[in-house]
């Protein structure tokens, strides 16, 4: 039976619990989505040229994918950082993945901040953008918690869910990387999802809590 995750929040509104290690908000999934029992489903968003994606183009590789914005100011970098450090660790091997971003800001991050953003992680990093209404049905669909939170400046930043998704090539999902986990687990979880079934140098991981597999030998 797959273990229920667990959404964590973050925002530079609750960094400073973050830091002085109390952890960020947790919340169970599954209460407030219009489909509690079921993750995925179809969407349509677009890359940063303006190319319509769906969930159809993700399907033929396993999928990796985090949703955030460019103006938060911990919890994307850190993740993102994870991420490209543990692919640039796999090497062509994480040619085997779709590494997909997702805004959650629209209204902010334009293709062109968001191709700048991204130029400071991997480069097989894609990002995803839609208006408003297409982004809030795919989070939706995803369980995906957000929410604007107002500044004191006039401006607002976003409470959302921190972890990383996992779903194998079919879109099912297998797993999740949670936040700030430690980046030797996160790279066995991917090497595990590029290799499913297989003992692969690295790999041979629970994508849930990063256990072990037993019947895989240590490589």
């Amino acid at each position: 039976m797959i273990p229920t995750p667990v959404a964590v929040l973050a925002s530079g509104v609750m960094l400073a619990l973050v830091a002085a290690g109390t952890g960020a908000i947790v919340l169970q999934q599954g209460s407030s989505f219009s489909h509690p029992r079921r993750v995925g489903g179809p969407f349509t968003l677009a890359d940063l040229d303006g190319k319509p994606v769906t969930e159809a183009d993700l399907k033929g590789k396993p999928t990796v994918l985090f949703f955030g914005f460019t103006r938060c100011p911990e919890v994307c970098p850190t993740t993102l950082s994870t991420l490209s450090a543990a692919m640039d660790t796999m090497g062509k091997d994480a040619d085997r993945l779709n590494v997909v971003f997702v805004t959650l800001d629209p209204a902010r991050d334009t293709p062109e901040t968001l191709r700048d953003y991204l130029t400071a992680f991997d480069p097989r990093i894609r990002a995803l953008v839609g208006t408003p209404e297409e982004v809030a049905r795919m989070a939706d669909l995803y369980h995906i918690h957000y929410r604007r939170i107002a500044t004191k400046d006039g401006d607002y930043t976003l409470d959302h869910t921190a972890s990383v998704e996992l779903f194998d090539r079919d879109g099912k999902p297998v797993g999740e990387i949670g936040y700030n986990e430690d980046g030797r687990i996160a790279l066995a979880k991917l090497i595990t999802l590029a290799y499913p079934g297989q003992c692969h140098p690295g790999g041979g991981v629970s994508l849930w809590d990063g256990a072990a597999d037993a019947t895989c030998k240590a490589s």
